[in-house]
């Protein structure tokens, strides 16, 4: 079994999750006294309205968000956070937005059109302060302090200057308005907070041993998890890995093939949802998984949805249908699926794509030959 299998499958199941050892608790968390701020940098001020600001006004509720120009979510965050700022402008919410980056990086992305609309980085962010800090002083107070690894990530500093709410910026809608209007339950957040970080902690204590190859050690833990799990929302996502890892080690019975099945049933309608299931299949296969009959119906499930697919997505599903045949051990379906998606694909997707139809014949001449199993197989 392959250890990159494994790790996949990990981070398949929570994307904020890392393979990193977690530790007992944050020294920044939900109730905690927020730091100062230490900003070099203040680039935009609200036009004109907002001053640097170090400590916190008591009776401001303030937000602070961390961000960076190669940051593609960050940067879809940005017309949301100006809205948020304009709309409690008068009602006592400052936003100021971090990057660690240098001044001539961040000045550079404000002079750049904002993708799909007629203004200015510059434009979309004069509602707020946007800062930068490039000695990282700011991010340790906060990122690191939180344990927080991905950006953008926002802090919710409330009216006594204590963190009431950690979280991604498109997510800031509720928890905003609850912390503005008094109606806000710190306490229950922070047990919501963590329950999250022991899920994720005992997710990554799931990937060490499957990395490892204790899988009865791995498979214990997610029964385990199951059993105890109070949360259905976690609860669900153990399920889902457990199935996953069934799957990936050859283990699969049954019920996880009707988990699958269920599955499927959901995306079709969605092409692309349909595509990467395939893809996930095929992967599973390649690492020794089996797929029963899950790769006979994702075939039919893609097969109607293909061409009603948007021109762009059929490359993905073609491939996906090429590797799914691969599964059935029909090369001559593959060798046709692969084809197919070559002449519906760019340049670009062209050279990626080749490879693989290359692999298929050459595996149909040797099987011809009688010298070698299907393209894929192990």
């Amino acid at each position: 079994m392959k250890r990159l299998a494994i790790i996949l499958l990990t981070c398949a199941a929570v994307a904020a999750a890392t393979l990193q050892p977690a530790e007992a608790e944050p020294s920044l968390t939900i109730g905690s006294k927020a730091p100062a701020l230490d900003i070099e940098h203040w680039v935009q001020d609200g036009n004109g309205k907002f001053q640097p600001v170090t400590d916190f006004d008591s009776g401001t509720v303030y937000v602070v968000e961390f961000w960076a120009t190669w940051c593609g979510p960050c940067i879809s965050s940005m017309p949301h956070l100006a809205q948020l700022q304009n709309e409690y402008r008068d009602r006592g919410v400052r936003i100021v937005s971090v990057s660690d980056e240098s001044l001539d990086e961040v000045e550079a992305l404000l002079k750049k059109p904002y993708p799909q609309k007629e203004e200015s980085f510059a434009d979309v962010t004069s509602a707020y302060s946007l800062t930068t800090d490039p000695d990282g002083s700011t991010h340790r107070d906060y990122m690191q302090a939180a344990e927080q690894r991905g950006i953008p990530t926002s802090f919710v500093v409330g009216k006594t200057g204590l963190v009431e709410w950690i979280g991604h910026p498109m997510k800031l809608d509720e928890p905003l308005a609850a912390v503005v209007d008094g109606t806000w339950d710190r306490e229950a957040f922070k047990q919501e907070m963590e329950r999250e970080r022991q899920f994720e902690e005992a997710v990554q204590q799931f990937g060490r041993l499957a990395n490892q190859g204790m899988f009865e050690e791995a498979a214990k833990l997610l029964n385990d998890q199951i059993e105890s799990t109070e949360s259905e929302e976690y609860k669900e996502q153990w399920m889902m890995l457990r199935h996953r890892f069934r799957l990936m080690t050859g283990q699969a019975d049954q019920e996880t093939f009707d988990y699958y099945l269920e599955d499927l049933k959901k995306r079709q309608g969605t092409p692309y949802a349909v595509g990467q299931f395939g893809m996930m299949l095929f992967a599973a296969s390649q690492n020794g998984g089996e797929v029963g009959p899950l790769a006979k119906e994702t075939i039919t499930a893609l097969e109607s949805e293909v061409e009603g697919a948007e021109k762009e997505l059929q490359p993905l599903l073609y491939n996906a249908l090429a590797q799914l045949h691969v599964i059935e051990d029909q090369l001559d379906q593959a060798i046709a699926a692969q084809e197919k998606a070559i002449e519906v694909a760019d340049d670009r997707q062209k050279k990626r794509l080749m490879p693989f139809l290359e692999e298929l014949k050459a595996a149909a001449e040797e099987q011809s030959a009688g010298t070698e199993s299907p393209a894929g197989k192990e």
